[in-house]
């Protein structure tokens, strides 16, 4: 599984955050998606690495701004972060 972290300028409020969300899980097949406006970023879990063009498309045309992606391997914690 996959953890990407794309940093977004122009998030301001929770309605934000939905609009980002929908339009990432309209965009890529995502296990789970989570944005935040205060960290001014969205968090996507996949099985497989995504496609940067895709996902910077789907968010500005809402007119906000990718600033970064990152991908990093990531792996689901178990009971109390145990695996």
């Amino acid at each position: 599984m996959i953890k990407t972290i794309i940093k977004i300028d122009g998030m301001m409020c929770g309605m934000c955050e939905a609009h980002v969300n929908g339009a990432v899980r309209a965009a890529v097949a995502a296990k789970k998606v989570s944005s935040s406006h205060s960290k001014g970023e969205t968090e996507i879990i996949s099985d497989d690495a995504l496609d940067e063009n895709v996902l910077r498309e789907a968010i500005e045309k809402d007119g906000y701004k990718v600033l970064d992606i990152t991908s990093v391997p990531y792996e689901k914690k178990g009971l109390f972060g145990r695996k």
